[in-house]
Parts: C-alpha cells; sequence; structure tokens
C-alpha cells in the first residue's frame, strides 16, 4: 500500500444507545482524508491498538455496561461482521492503489477516497440494475461482433447454447446471469442437456442432445465465459474448475480403394457429379477446407504449390501440389477460377450421391451416448461422408504411405499433436508402410507354421 490506513471511533458522533461509528482515516503525502464506515460498535468492544472490535463474554460486558439490556450487547458474529467490514474496505483501497498504479496515473488521497465511494455507491446497485437478459443480450452482441472474424459455423453453436440456456431458465424458473453461472449451475445444465428430448413426426421421443454435442456446447459457454471476463464483465470464476468430459469420436475417411472408385467412376454424362468429384478429390489430395478451396485464386498457385492464408486459423499454408491435385487444377485451367464452385450445402447432399455411385457402402456402427444411456445406429458409408471428410481421408492416406505426422500437420496446418493423434492411432497399415520404408519390404513371403 503506497498510503496508510488507520481505523478510528468518531467519539463526537455517538448513535444508538451509545454506538460509537467508525471512521477510516487514508493518509497520503501527509494529507489525510476521513471515510465513515457503515459500522458502529460500543466503546467498550473497541481495541485502539489493534484498531479492532474484540468480543466480551455476556457476564463481563453486563459489568461494563450495566444499563445496557442484553440484546443490546455484541455478539461473537457481529464482532467479527464488524472486523469483515474494515478488512473489506482497506482492500478496496489497496485495489483502487493498483489500478492507478497499473495505468501509471499519479493520485492524491482524495482521488482515492472519492474512488472507494464510488465502488461502494455502485455495489449495492450491481444486482438490483443487471437486466434480466443482461447476457442473452451480450451473447447476442458477441456474434454479432465476430460475424466478420468467425466461421459462421463456430457461430451457430453460439447461438444454440444461448437457445439451451433460455429453455433452462423457463423450465428451471431461474434467472441464468453470469455471476449464477459456477460449478454447481454448470452440473444442473449439463443434466438438463441430457434430459432434452424431441418428438419426431410419428410421436416418438428421443433424446435431443448426445454426449458429444453436450460436451460442445459446455465447452461453448466456457470460452464464451472467458471473453466476458476479458471484456470486464464480473463472471463467477467457479465455473473454471468443471471439468468437460469428451469421448472419442469415430474418425470418418476414405480407404485408399474407395478414393480409387470414385476416381474410376465414369461421370462423363454426370457434370453435376463430375464437378462434385473434382472438388471433393481435391480436398482428399490436399486437405484443404471448403472455405479455402472457396477462396482459391491463381496467383495462390505456383508451379509446385499452394500458398495461401487460411481462412480458419489466418495462418499462411504452403501445400505441396502432387499428381491428383496438379490434373485436377489443369483441368480447369481456363476458368477465371482455378476451380468450379458449389455451395457447401449442395456439395454435401451430391458427395454422398457420388460415394453411393462408388459402392461406397459397407456397413458403420456409429456409438454416441445420452448420459449412460449408450445408442448405436447402423449406416452405409456413403450416408456419413462429407466434405470434411476429404480433409480426413487426406491425413489417413499420408499417413499410411509413409508421411510423418509432423510431416502431415505442417500441411494441414494442425498444431495440436492430441486432436491429431487419433489419425496416427486408427490405421495399422501405417505401421507396415513405416517399416518397410525404414528396414525394407520382405522378399519373400514366410510360410506360417
Amino acid at each position: 500500500m503506497q498510503g496508510t490506513v488507520r481505523i478510528e471511533l468518531r467519539k463526537g458522533v455517538a448513535g444508538k444507545n451509545g454506538m460509537i461509528p467508525l471512521s477510516l482515516i487514508y493518509s497520503l503525502g501527509g494529507i489525510r482524508k476521513r471515510y465513515a464506515l457503515k459500522k458502529l460498535v460500543f466503546e467498550e468492544y473497541w481495541n485502539s491498538k489493534d484498531q479492532r472490535a474484540f468480543y466480551i463474554p455476556v457476564r463481563e460486558a453486563k459489568k461494563l455496561l450495566p444499563s445496557l439490556a442484553d440484546h443490546f450487547l455484541l455478539s461473537d458474529v457481529e464482532i467479527k461482521e464488524i472486523n469483515k467490514e474494515i478488512e473489506k474496505s482497506i482492500a478496496k483501497i489497496e485495489s483502487v492503489e493498483g489500478k492507478f498504479i497499473a495505468n501509471k496515473i499519479p493520485f492524491s488521497s482524495e482521488m482515492v477516497i472519492e474512488e472507494l465511494k464510488e465502488i461502494d455507491a455502485d455495489n449495492p446497485k450491481t444486482k438490483i440494475e443487471e437486466p434480466r437478459e443482461f447476457l442473452f443480450e451480450f451473447m447476442d452482441q458477441y456474434i454479432k461482433d465476430h460475424e466478420t472474424t468467425r466461421e459462421k459455423g463456430s457461430l451457430t453453436v453460439y447461438k444454440s447454447v444461448k437457445n439451451h440456456l433460455q429453455a433452462y431458465q423457463k423450465a428451471e424458473k431461474q434467472k441464468v446471469s453470469f455471476e449464477a453461472i459456477n460449478t454447481v449451475f454448470f452440473q444442473k445444465f449439463q443434466r438438463f442437456l441430457i434430459k432434452r428430448t424431441k418428438t419426431d413426426k410419428e410421436g416418438n421421443v428421443s433424446p435431443m442432445l448426445n454426449n458429444t454435442t453436450i460436451a460442445k456446447a459446455l465447452s461453448t459457454l466456457k470460452t464464451f465465459l472467458n471473453y466476458a471476463r476479458e471484456q470486464g464483465v464480473k463472471v463467477n470464476d467457479s465455473y473454471r474448475s468443471f471439468k468437460i468430459r469428451k469421448e472419442k469420436l469415430e474418425v470418418i475417411a476414405l480407404e485408399q480403394s474407395e478414393l480409387d472408385s470414385i476416381l474410376n467412376l465414369d461421370l462423363s454424362k454426370d457434370k453435376r457429379l463430375s464437378k462434385t468429384r473434382d472438388l471433393f478429390v481435391f480436398s482428399c489430395a490436399t486437405g484443404l477446407r471448403y472455405s479455402d478451396i472457396a477462396q482459391l485464386k491463381r496467383e495462390h498457385i505456383g508451379n509446385d504449390a499452394i500458398t495461401l492464408i487460411v481462412k480458419k486459423t489466418k495462418t499462411e499454408l504452403t501445400i505441396p501440389l502432387n499428381s491428383i491435385s496438379a490434373s485436377i487444377l489443369d483441368k480447369y485451367r481456363d476458368l477465371h477460377k482455378p476451380l468450379p464452385l458449389i455451395s457447401n450445402q449442395n456439395l454435401n447432399y451430391y458427395i454422398k450421391d457420388l460415394c453411393k455411385a462408388a459402392d461406397i457402402d459397407k456397413p458403420v456402427e456409429i456409438i454416441r451416448f445420452n448420459g449412460t444411456k449408450r445408442i448405436v445406429n447402423l449406416h452405409p458409408k456413403y450416408e456419413l461422408i462429407h466434405f470434411h471428410t476429404g480433409r480426413k481421408t487426406f491425413v489417413t492416406l499420408s499417413l499410411e504411405k509413409g508421411m510423418s505426422a509432423e510431416e502431415v500437420m505442417e500441411i494441414t496446418g494442425h498444431t495440436d499433436y492430441k486432436s491429431f493423434k487419433r489419425y496416427v492411432n486408427i490405421t495399422g497399415k501405417r505401421k507396415i508402410v513405416v517399416m518397410h520404408k525404414a528396414w525394407g519390404e520382405p522378399e519373400a513371403k514366410l510360410k506360417v507354421v
């Protein structure tokens, strides 16, 4: 602390039953400023040396204050409350000094006390004046402010979280505010999401969300609370200790034989699927997301590589061309743009048609959980393939062909090996490839005994 603080009794101003108000005196540079605290105490309960109140047992207090009715004698709890108020006021002064110092603002004793008055004046109003919909309005503003810098899909998640929070508030009849969102709230909100259901046209009731979607919603809420804190919003910090359990997801990617089936399709009479194949296979051969293929320009393409600023991460990537990606670019060399464009939504529909035509239909089991309930669904593989499968295919096939994880991450722009590792774990072929590359292939088949 830069200045000094002293707590005194204002003996000239006695209150009810002879209780005396407490006064805080702050001194800095020889200038003293007085600030009235909201506590009163009998002089008999005050230690002027320690500048704190102390408890006196009832029997002894009666002797010191014989004319005072018993119910006016101060209890141990009341004494603690008085001292707590003193400590809080001193802590506020230290905080005010800290802000002035951090902002390199010269300050006086008068400035510190004025700031303390404003803090104490605002505190009682905080809960009363906070609008009921403040958190939701703040979320709306967050979405609006990030429309030009964030992917549309990621902002959709924030809209979903807002809808879930509003549904929770209505169902639980409990206001959702920044200060109310603590660890206990996260536990209740998670249970609420698990119990949410939907009804189809036939009247069948099923869980609305699986554990993976719930984990994403909770993680998004944490991210939003972190942002609010950075913007100076008062947030209950205990939410940070809530642990989100994330389940491992299946990696849906094409095998080399499936990619070959797509490449070998005769689509000479189907322009729609022909363009779809070129765009999808281009992603399989480069690892590029749809957003980056959509922004691709001629100036991004050199003789042997594509160099561009990735839209999602705003980082520069260099993707070497290979026989497949180069041949597709050559096919459209007369277009103004390097590749024809189809909307992402339509492309995802067309890719299913493409993969179905290529007989990519082996059954794939998808397992999800809603709370502890295990939900199993069986799908033909083509139903599970969309444009982003191309990026996953590039990663898995590159690893199978013997490229190291570090080399693939350098091309795709992955920075987190923890999330990338699931690709490394799914293929046994890679072990064979890298073993043969390092030690050579066996010249003859071994006889199995």
